[in-house]
Order: structure tokens, then sequence, then C-alpha cells
């Protein structure tokens, strides 16, 4: 169930996720947390609820492709435009459910699209974009870039997206070869934050990641190949780190949803390998890790709690792992004055388990204890133009 922007909801000893041993009245008025205090010991007596409940602050995608339909885009190109709308709606619907309550999409998606999706198919997932991705295409010189950033700015997106390596496309031994030069990288960043952008760098590893630490850069994405000396250097910078680490296990199995060619199986395995070593150098070191996924199909949208499992499994305990996807997302953001976290003013995003989320063996398990999903948002917030 979808909660959206309650006029008044209550909720009388509810343990909030990661806060051990202590229940809390919380109040929402108007879509935003107006009251959260923790319950007095006689009154949680009195009035126990039948069913314990569990509260998160609701859950953001820092990396995700909202309009992609098909791994391949040129299967999304032979698509009837009617049918990729109504399967980007769903996949709004799908990213909702999973307690999702906000995304940033890492390319693909203009916000005239989002407003459309939200307005008539009534979706109040709360979504940032980068419109476009500047590619090895746009490696043209600076006065090309002017231009390209030009057109992104006009589409209102917030975020500048560079593809600063390749990815699952490029063979492993090449995959951290720069696609822009350092004079074109370090023109996208300084010209997107003199325009009031942030700039979000997909880059495997090698100079690209010192390119980003010496820009500024707010994030990186993926980064199996970090060292350990960039590790330390990108914590001391505050440049986030969003790994998506999940999807390159999905992309290894030959057998998975995706069901990829060998070759292609064989890359992501060498990167899921080394995002277990990156992984511990980031956390050793300190740096501030986001939560996103890359997922961009049907078959993974709705599953976004999957990343979860591999974080685990890659060394975070649960309430790093949570922090990456609340608190430290939304500062990611700029938004950690008002999303992120179950605070009196925050905006109402928030997940209702039936059990204790920190407690869930696995994704599945997690997702199947979902008992509502709240969003401070309604679908007029959503579709205003920048």
């Amino acid at each position: 169930m979808i909660l959206k922007h309650p006029h008044f909801q209550a909720y009388s000893g509810i343990h909030i996720a990661g806060i051990e041993g202590k229940q809390f009245d919380i109040e929402i008025q108007n879509g935003r947390f107006t009251s959260v205090k923790e319950a007095e010991p006689q009154h949680v007596q009195a009035e126990q609820p039948q069913q314990k409940l569990w509260i998160s602050p609701g859950i953001i995608d820092l990396h995700t492709h909202l309009a992609w339909t098909d791994f391949d885009h040129a299967d999304q190109l032979n698509r009837d435009s009617r049918e990729v709308e109504v399967m980007q709606a769903e996949a709004f619907a799908a990213t909702l459910r999973t307690g999702v309550t906000t995304a940033r999409d890492a390319g693909g998606i203009l916000p005239s699209t989002i407003r459309h999706l939200v307005k008539y198919y009534q979706q109040p997932l709360r979504v940032q974009t980068s419109s476009e991705m500047l590619g090895a295409a746009d490696a043209k010189g600076v006065k090309h870039l002017e231009g390209r950033l030009a057109d992104i700015y006009a589409t209102g997106a917030g975020w500048i997206k560079i593809m600063a390596t390749g990815g699952l496309g490029a063979p492993t031994e090449k995959v951290t070869e720069p696609n822009f030069s350092e004079e074109e990288f370090a023109f996208i960043v300084r010209h997107a934050h003199a325009n009031r952008k942030k700039v979000l760098v997909h880059t495997w590893g090698g100079v690209t990641i010192d390119w980003s630490i010496q820009t500024g850069v707010e994030s990186i994405e993926h980064g199996m190949f970090l060292t350990w000396d960039q590790a330390g250097r990108l914590a001391e910078s505050g440049v986030a780190f969003v790994p998506t680490t999940s999807i390159y296990r999905i992309a290894a199995d030959p057998k998975g949803v995706l069901a990829l060619s060998p070759v292609i199986c064989e890359r992501a395995a060498r990167a899921a390998d080394a995002h277990a070593t990156a992984i511990g150098y980031a956390k050793r070191a300190g740096i501030r890790l986001g939560f996103g996924t890359d997922y961009a199909t049907p078959s993974l949208h709705g599953y976004n709690l999957q990343e979860f499992d591999t974080l685990f499994d890659y060394g975070l305990n649960r309430a790093e792992a949570w922090k990456s996807a609340t608190q430290d997302a939304a500062e990611i953001l700029g938004s950690g004055h008002e999303l992120g976290q179950i605070a009196e003013g925050y905006i109402a995003d928030a997940v209702i388990f039936a059990a204790d989320p920190y407690q869930a063996q696995n994704a599945d398990q997690l997702r199947k204890s979902i008992i509502s999903v709240v969003t401070g948002a309604q679908e007029s917030d959503l579709i205003q133009t920048n």
C-alpha cells in the first residue's frame, strides 16, 4: 500500500529501524513528520499494538535508469512509444512499492518525461535526473562540450553525468582508459558547477578517479578498480562513492534474468570480484558511500533492495548499508536537511515493516515484510517545472 502525502497519520509504539530497545510515537501532518517522541513505558505497555511495526526512512536509489526498458537500447527503439511509456510507468510503480521513495536517474529520462509519468500514472516517486550522458562521442573539444552542456541544462536536469571510462562493453584491460582528455573532463565539471549543476562520474577506475577528486565532483559511480591510495584521497575530498555492486553479480550469471553473452558475463564477474576489494578500501578509508542499483529493465525494477545483500556480503554492516541508502544518500543529493531521517520537520518518506528490517535474512524477506510505503509527496509537488 502506498500512503501518499498523508494529511494526518499517527504510529503509536512503533520501532525505528536501527534503534534497539526503544519505541516511538510518531505523527505525520501534511506530508511531514511533526512529532517523533520516545514512547513512555507505561504508554507502550497500555497501548501495545497487536502487531509490532518498524519504520525506516524511505530508501534512496542514487543510480537507476527508469526510462530504459531493455538492456540493449536498440531493442527499446523497436518498441512502440505507447508500450515504452507504460513500461516506464510500471518502473516508477515497482520502484516505489519496494520502498524506494527517491531516485536519481543516471541518464536516459528527461524531467518532462518524469512530470508526465507522475501526473498521468499517479506514482509520486521523487526523481532527480541527469537527462543525457556525456560519453566518448562527445570528446570533441570544449566548444562542442559547451553546446552539449547547454542542451542538457535546457532540459531542466540537475545533474551532469560524465561517462569517463567504458563499462561492460569494453575489454577489461582497456576499461579504465579515459574517454575524455583531462582538459575536457575539467571543463565539464567547472562549467556544470558554474551553472549550479551537480556532477556524477561513471568510472571503473584509473586516472578518471584522480580527476574526479581534483575537480570536486559530487560522486563517482561503480569504481570497482579503486586503489587504496585513491580511497584515502577520495575520503579526504568528500567525494561520494556509489558502487552499484549488485548489478555486476546479476550480469555475471549466464542463467540470470539478463542472460548476457559469455564475454559480458566474464567481464561482469571480474568487476564483481574487484568490487569486494573496493568496498573494503572505502570502508577502511571512511568514504561516504551511497546506495545505487544501476537497474534498468523490467526484470530488475522493484528489486532494488538486492543491493543490500551485496553490500553485506562485501563487508558493510547493517547500520552502514542502511545509512548509505538513507541519510548519506540524502546528503549526496543535497537534500540532507529534509530527507533520509525519521525526524521532526523532515518530509515523511518512510517504509513500514512488519518485522525488524535489520534482521532480514535477505532482500526477498525484507521486501515481503513491507506493510506500506509512505511518501510525503503528492503528484502536484513533483510536476512543477524548474
